[in-house]
């Protein structure tokens, strides 16, 4: 009995070390948390004001505006940016990233990726490893950026799909990244980059004037890529915070688990020692009423 009692001891002891770390690192995400959501809570209206002004620009004027990074073309080659974290131990955070964006490409884009002509740049650790090992041509030359998260390292990466677009070498570029709502909800989304996404007009609705200075083609021309830079930067930074929220939630949960564990364990020794402790009586008492006879 004493070789049950030692081992049940054992677990008591390191079920009580796991969920010193479970905590700690429950407080060190929440700290970390705190940063992020101020971050992306400051950054969000400004990057959606920026987007809906360059759609609004791009819906209701005519030509050409923008350019190629505003033109429609075939979808033969498709490139997808796919936003995870660096670390686990976040729950299901990046298993539902992988997931939609492997969901996507099976929708959209199944011809595409049958000819092997869809291409996922990473952004994070985790989605590249993940989508390495499941075939896609992931591509790990952003994958570091969450070491030194700047906006010069996401702008970085933002125009060479710029430049791969105008190029060609992509027909369309898609964003996958959970959008942060707060510690224990994200929202797991699939946005367009490029080409610039038009608004849908109703029959009769009437196109906003817009007026332009300097020239409409010079105004656009230097506004579009800064308002792309920012797109990807709010992306970036609401996958942050998401990692961060779901690492704490995560943690907080393991925390429980442990506690409803450790009352169990301990429930389970005391029975043991009781049992140990009536065997123990029982045998005194008999050896006593032996001697006694």
């Amino acid at each position: 009995m004493s070789g049950a009692l030692k081992e049940v001891r054992n677990r008591i002891k390191s079920v009580q070390s796991t969920q010193q770390i479970t905590k700690a690192m429950k407080m060190v995400s929440a700290a970390k948390l705190r940063r992020a959501q101020d971050a992306i809570t400051q950054m969000r209206p400004y990057a959606r004001k920026l987007q809906e002004v360059l759609s609004n620009i791009v819906s209701n004027t005519e030509g050409e505006v923008g350019g190629s990074l505003a033109t429609e073309r075939t979808v033969e080659k498709v490139l997808y940016i796919v936003i995870t974290s660096d670390r686990g131990l976040a729950g299901a955070y990046n298993a539902n990233i992988i997931k939609l964006a492997k969901s996507s490409v099976a929708e959209r884009y199944a011809s595409q990726m049958a000819k092997g002509n869809v291409h996922i740049w990473n952004i994070g650790k985790k989605g590249y490893e993940q989508l390495l090992k499941g075939n896609y041509h992931a591509d790990a030359t952003y994958k570091d950026i969450f070491l030194s998260l700047t906006f010069e390292n996401v702008q970085a990466c933002a125009q060479a799909a710029v430049k791969a677009f105008e190029n060609k070498e992509f027909d369309v570029v898609e964003l996958v990244y959970s959008e942060f709502k707060n510690a224990a909800t994200q929202f797991f989304s699939v946005e367009r980059f490029l080409p610039i996404p038009k608004i849908a007009t109703k029959a009769g609705d009437k196109k906003t004037d817009f007026i332009f200075e300097p020239a409409k083609e010079q105004l656009i021309a230097a506004l579009m890529p800064k308002i792309l830079n920012t797109q990807l930067f709010k992306a970036v930074l609401d996958a942050n915070a998401s990692e961060h929220g779901a690492r704490m939630t995560a943690m907080d949960k393991a925390s429980e688990n442990a506690n409803e564990l450790l009352k169990s364990l301990k429930i389970s020794y005391n029975r043991a020692r009781q049992a140990a402790i009536t065997t123990e009586l029982t045998e005194i008492v008999s050896g006593a009423a032996a001697l006694q006879g």
